[in-house]
């Protein structure tokens, strides 16, 4: 059984600011790209056998400056749609909602094209890709290059957890998280990997 990257994208400036930035195509910062360029020796010396990332062009740049040739652009790997608090920070939405939590409290709808997905929803996306790549993963490695909140949702699912348990994994900008196996096992083998 091979072992599963995660790689989350670099810096942006909504990043910085703290905002959620579902699917807001934003750019990769100078730091981002720096971040992304970085991680290209935790990535090299491996063969993979599938290398997907999300259509979100800080996630497909990431690819690119980690040196990941050939990486195929997946529909499922986009960030959590944020629905009504896309563009909003945390400290913005307990104004109003004090114990709001984003792993067990969904958001709000948006607009047509962003109406929003529950916990459940990102959960089923993630299930998706977990099924698609199975078949790779029996035989070897696997990387994924996406964003923090999916990624973190994509683990809680590949350990056998409930998607609102991605609340335990923070990951990083411009790292990498690899799940393996132990005794037939998937299991968290490195998290949080910046050279």
């Amino acid at each position: 059984m091979g072992d599963l990257l995660l790689v989350r994208h670099g810096e942006t400036e909504w990043s910085v600011t703290g905002q959620h930035t579902g699917l807001t195509d934003l750019p990769l910062t100078g730091h981002g790209e720096a971040q992304a360029k970085s991680l290209a020796p935790l990535l090299s010396g491996r063969t993979f056998a599938v290398a997907l990332t999300s259509p979100l062009r800080r996630a497909a740049r990431t690819a690119e400056l980690a040196g990941l040739t050939g990486a195929v652009p997946d529909p499922d790997l986009h960030e959590w749609d944020y629905g009504g608090y896309e563009g909003v920070t945390t400290q913005e939405i307990r104004r109003t909602r004090p114990d709001w939590q984003l792993w067990t409290d969904g958001v709000p709808p948006g607009t047509h094209e962003r109406p929003g997905e529950s916990p459940a929803g990102v959960g089923a996306r993630a299930d998706r890709v977990l099924s698609r790549i199975g078949g790779a993963l029996a035989g070897g490695d696997v990387v994924l290059v996406a964003h923090g909140h999916f990624l973190r949702v994509l683990t809680a699912r590949r350990l056998g957890l409930p998607p609102a348990d991605g609340r335990l994994f923070q990951l990083a900008t411009g790292a990498v998280g690899r799940l393996s196996t132990e005794h037939g096992r998937p299991v968290v083998a490195e998290w949080n990997l910046r050279p």
